[in-house]
């Protein structure tokens, strides 16, 4: 058996090298296991990769604003090619940094497929040469992929999941989207900027289903404006392929059928976790519906084996593993004062155009708990910093949901520019448990698209000052 550590921990995404450099930054004597890249699908094939992709979107889209801007430019093009070798540069450079990050911590990086083999055990499988490890604690961070169903398989060719729609051989004219939850709406916005004839097909009644059902209603108004085709209510029923296309067999809630042939086909139908072949039936760690089955500080009731990120409960988002990684580590180095986390404080962002970010309760989830809400708005159109941005669109609002009796923030929900990187005021703001009075008395500077979240606040009062 070679070398004993505090710590291992199976899987590098960010929910496992967090966890990993926290412990080491504890004291604690850790290794961190990789079957493939580090960094995990997140900065290889997920939230990094997919930004770069939506980043050049975005370019593509305002250079068709030029006119608007007092500029003028004929005869531009985009090289897909190039596009794409930009998000792949930009998910190496984040890898290779994940690697330095394990040499400044001095963690042991151990690369092949982990296994639980007993107490305190591991087998790491390598070029079919297995070699074991100890530790006092694992923490599995395995991860999770596209979730797929009988019939609707992927082929890597003209059935994509989120790898393929990553880095298209070619450009399609036309693709079919199966889920309209952040994966499927940010990959119908990226090839739909860009020029894509797009259908996204959902099977709830609206698009983006978890969010709020106001912002949910405005981001479908503006991806219609925009020229997708929204089948809400609806299912996919058969993919028929052709030679270089598919023919897609779609059932709405009324029984009624159609046929769509498109190009190509992306599903976007929620994960599973990666719970097979790591010794979780033989270590007697629970499963539930594909997902580990942890306490609120990560303990799957194996002593020494931890569960954290996308492997175990919702919401599945690389932010939240990271804060559960760093919870659990915390808990093993004896760290006085650590909070188990609080799912509801944990923020959401979609990188569609237009954003849609949020945290906390819905309205309608906040008026069924029985409580007495008040609720204030805000629009783009009424924010000077939107206007000079030329950003000003009718689909742009801030939303903030509060107990009318306490001033607790219950929810707040976005919809425009940059929403994704102003959630994290009311994250903060409902993490430290202000009050709507608090916040209204918090100066947001001038001119900021930050303003139109004082101005939400004020409104839930009656008391916005701009419109």
């Amino acid at each position: 058996m070679s070398d004993a550590y505090d710590v291992i921990v199976v899987g590098s995404g960010p929910g496992g090298y967090v966890c990993a450099i926290r412990c080491a930054q504890l004291g604690l004597k850790t290794a961190l296991v990789e079957r493939d890249k580090l960094g995990g699908i997140c900065l290889n094939w997920g939230c990094i990769p997919t930004k770069a992709l939506l980043r050049s979107s975005e370019i593509w889209h305002l250079m068709h604003r030029l006119d608007e801007y007092g500029f003028s430019a004929d005869n531009f093009k985009f090289d897909i090619a190039k596009i794409v070798a930009r998000s792949r540069a930009v998910s190496q450079q984040l890898s290779t940094g994940v690697g330095f990050l394990m040499k400044k911590h001095k963690i042991t990086v151990i690369a092949g497929d982990a296994r639980l083999a007993g107490k305190g055990k591991i087998s790491v499988t390598k070029d079919g040469k297995a070699t074991e490890y100890a530790a006092k604690n694992i923490i599995l961070a395995t991860g999770a992929r596209a979730r797929t169903l009988p019939g609707l398989e992927p082929d890597g060719k003209l059935i994509w999941t989120y790898r393929e729609a990553m880095v298209p051989p070619s450009f399609p004219r036309s693709l079919l989207v199966v889920g309209s939850g952040a994966i499927g709406i940010e990959f119908a916005s990226f090839y739909r900027t860009l020029g894509s004839d797009v259908t996204v097909v959902e099977v709830m009644d609206r698009v983006l289903p978890v969010e709020d059902e106001e912002i949910s209603a405005m981001a479908a108004k503006a991806f219609t404006k925009q020229g997708m085709k929204l089948k809400t209510g609806t299912t996919v029923t058969e993919l028929k392929k052709g030679a270089d296309n598919v023919t897609c067999t779609l059932k709405a809630k009324d029984g009624k059928t159609e046929q769509v042939t498109v190009d190509r086909v992306i599903l976007a139908m929620g994960i599973v976790g990666n719970v097979e072949n790591i010794g979780l039936e033989t270590a007697g760690v629970k499963v539930d519906r594909t997902h580990v089955v942890v306490n609120q500080w990560g303990e799957t009731g194996v002593p020494g084996v931890w569960a954290i990120g996308d492997l175990v409960g919702a919401p599945w988002l690389a932010h939240k593993a990271m804060h559960e990684g760093v919870i659990v580590a915390e808990r093993i180095a004896g760290v006085k004062g650590v909070h188990p986390l609080k799912t509801d404080n944990v923020p959401g962002c979609t990188y569609c155009w237009p954003q849609v970010a949020s945290v906390g309760m819905t309205e309608a989830k906040a008026k069924a708990t029985g409580r007495k809400i008040k609720v204030g708005k805000f629009p783009f159109i009424g924010n000077g910093k939107a206007i000079a941005l030329g950003e000003a669109e009718a689909e742009g609002l801030i939303k903030t949901v509060f107990d009318a009796d306490t001033g607790e923030m219950l929810g707040a929900h976005m919809i425009g520019t940059e929403v994704t990187e102003l959630i994290q005021g009311y994250t903060i703001a409902k993490t430290g448990e202000l009050t709507d009075q608090e916040l209204a008395h918090t100066i947001f500077p001038h001119p900021t698209l930050s303003e139109m979240m004082h101005e939400a606040v004020l409104a839930a009062d009656g008391g916005a000052l701009h419109i």
